[in-house]
């Protein structure tokens, strides 16, 4: 049985207002993804993403009630900031393998590029793909010193990816300095074209 809260709407109004809301959201095309609006239909590839030991470095693993809420509370900030995450698609196939992120989350002191993939997508690039084009686009939104990135400083393929689209290590988060590490983006390092 499908849970129903995953389901589309299916009255008129709503399902055209959902439409109107995806069209606004912008689909971004690399080399080998598609980068497009966050559906509930995705929740069924990406929930081991907030569920199992995956989570470890976004604060879990979490029940899957609060992984729900914590992908619903991202996909929000497309209405209170105008940006937001992105679900990660292959292009050839459209398989969900991910979702990329610009979120200003609470305690934050600017918005944080940040991306999710499923395990079976590690190892062939998508992750720095993803982060790259979602970096062009939130230097082209949000001016090229708009964004950051907090990693785990123990997340070694995060540091790595970050490392690969040009970001350095600038200082801790002042919420938690010692555990996470702030990375900085800028036009001269390369990760924006």
């Amino acid at each position: 049985m499908t849970a129903p809260w995953l389901c589309t709407p299916t009255a008129t109004a709503p399902a055209m207002r959902r439409r109107a809301i995806l069209a606004a959201i912008p689909r971004i095309v690399t080399e080998r993804l598609i980068l497009r609006a966050p559906r509930a239909e995705d929740w069924a590839v990406l929930e081991p993403i907030w569920t199992t030991d995956r989570a470890r470095h976004i604060g879990g693993p979490m029940e899957a009630e609060d992984g729900w809420l914590d992908f619903n509370q991202m996909i929000a900030s497309w209405l209170l900031r105008g940006f937001g995450p992105l679900t990660v698609t292959l292009k050839d196939t459209a398989e969900v393998i991910g979702i990329v992120s610009l979120d200003h989350e609470w305690g934050d002191p600017a918005p944080e590029l940040g991306w999710l993939l499923i395990e079976a997508a590690e190892g062939h690039g998508y992750a720095t793909e993803a982060s790259r084009a979602l970096a062009d686009w939130a230097a082209a939104e949000l001016g090229p010193d708009g964004v950051e990135i907090y990693l785990d400083r123990s997340h070694d393929k995060s540091v790595r990816v970050a490392h690969a689209i040009g970001a350095v290590e600038s200082g801790g988060h002042p919420l938690d300095p010692d555990r996470v590490a702030v990375y900085r983006l800028t036009p001269d390092m390369g990760a924006m074209t």
